[in-house]
């Protein structure tokens, strides 16, 4: 009879292999912890990468609007009174500044209004009859005090110009609201080449999401929609090689996040006429100069630099050519505004909603005559009595272009524009602004000290 099998070895091999079944498992669900634990570490450190590289502009708009409140209040302090949007009272005062003294006179809001460009094209729209309102956020880009400057200029010809920033949708909302204006001349906006690589940020908040802001509120809210001009710049030319710049010449290649932003806003314009229908002209403008202007433009720089010792550079290209520009005076970029202005067709759209197709135009304004830095220097030597002490440097890998040419027969032929101004004759005004402007200044500062 055969022997029973031997179920013990069997049982021991069987317990043995569930062993180690179980030691495995527990191994695999270890290493699979372990693996989990340190995605979920990897994961934590991607998420606090992407909060500190999206955290700047969150730093940027906090420290905006503490800025912007401390403009606020020292605009206060100017005038001597309380500032508030809103209200019975604020709202006479803006119907009153908006109101035409002529007949069939355009009803303008001018954003950037304590500008350059603003100031002038507000006082030449007041002077002839039409009503203006202005909008500005009196930035420090530049020295605040000019701009506070142009203000009272403004005020005293009776524009008022609002305190409040473009991106304000509540306000622009109130103004368009207040007032049912028939043109916005945009001009607000990141001005300057080299500064872009120091504040990147702030040429997409005021040059793209500015102009976002001010289109939405215009298409959607607006009763009628405006027709709106806006200020391009000869900037998105870039690296375009053929001359005269021409408005039909190609604008993909940029060579500064100011000309992409300017270029992007060409496109977001075309988006906006497009599903809205609003009326909207470009304006391109070419190295603009004159009284009241702007101190990071080199024309002012150099002057200050002249009178105080300073040296000034002088830029060349590497091959030893003469970087040159196509200087535009004031008065002639002013007419070319108020041209477009004039010739705005209506927009079409109502409510967000496109009724028909809407002029959409783009145009350069410049003096079609480009003049070496060196001359312009030279110029200037002449007016201010004073010798510069130039150091020519060969031109940067900053942003900067080496020649600019306005090609402006589009503008001449549909804005009746004419660019009348040569150099010295403008030099010639802006310099004896700028000596009577500052020796005015100083006194007061002077005056200020001794009473102090």
């Amino acid at each position: 009879m055969a022997s029973p099998p031997d179920t013990s070895k069997a049982a021991k091999l069987e317990r043995c292999n569930s062993y180690l079944r179980r030691v495995n498992s527990a191994k695999i669900i270890s290493a699979s912890s372990r693996l989990l634990f340190r995605a979920s570490i990897v994961a934590t450190v991607a998420l606090i990468l992407l909060f500190a590289l999206h955290c700047p502009p969150l730093l940027l708009l906090s420290h905006y609007s503490t800025a912007a409140a401390a403009a606020r209040s020292s605009h206060r302090g100017l005038l001597s009174s309380d500032v508030t949007y809103g209200g019975a009272a604020w709202e006479r005062e803006v119907r009153r500044s908006a109101t035409p003294r002529r007949r069939s006179g355009l009803t303008v809001l001018v954003t950037g209004a304590a500008g350059f460009v603003g100031t002038h094209c507000s006082l030449a729209l007041k002077k002839r009859g039409d009503g203006v309102v202005g909008l500005d956020n009196f930035n420090s880009y530049y020295d605040p005090s000019l701009k506070r400057a142009r203000q009272s200029l403004l005020s005293r010809h009776g524009v008022l110009v609002v305190d409040g920033d473009i991106n304000d949708t509540p306000l622009l909302t109130k103004l368009l609201d207040v007032v049912p204006f028939s043109h916005v001349l945009h001009l607000a906006a990141q001005a300057g080449v080299r500064y872009a690589m120091r504040n990147p940020q702030s040429y997409v908040t005021s040059n793209v999401a500015g102009l976002v802001a001010l289109l939405e509120v215009a298409a959607k809210h607006a009763d009628p929609q405006p027709a709106v001009v806006w200020a391009s710049s000869s900037s998105v030319y870039g690296l375009n090689t053929a001359t005269p710049f021409s408005e039909l010449h190609r604008t993909d290649r940029p060579a500064s996040l100011y000309a992409a932003t300017k270029k992007a806003g060409e496109a977001i314009a075309h988006t906006y006429n497009h599903i809205y229908g609003l009326s909207i002209t470009g304006l391109r403008f070419f190295t603009v100069y004159g009284p009241w202007g702007r101190p990071d433009m080199a024309y002012f720089s150099f002057a200050n630099y002249i009178l105080s010792g300073k040296p000034i550079a002088v830029f060349r290209m590497r091959d030893g050519t003469a970087v040159q520009r196509d200087f535009t005076y004031i008065d002639d970029v002013v007419t070319g505004c108020l041209g477009a202005l004039d010739t705005a067709e209506r927009s079409t759209g109502s409510g967000g909603k496109k009724r028909g197709p809407a002029q959409l135009r783009v145009y350069n304004l410049g003096n079609a005559s480009p003049v070496p830095v060196a001359k312009m220097v030279g110029i200037l030597e002449e007016l201010l009595g004073k010798k510069a002490r130039r150091q020519v440097v060969t031109l940067p890998q900053n942003g900067d272009v080496p020649y600019t040419h306005a090609n402006v027969s589009m503008a001449e032929r549909d804005l009746g524009y004419r660019a009348t101004t040569d150099l010295a004759t403008g030099l010639k005004k802006f310099a004896r602004w700028y000596v009577e402007y500052y020796d005015r200044r100083s006194k007061k500062e002077a005056e200020g000290a001794a009473s102090a």
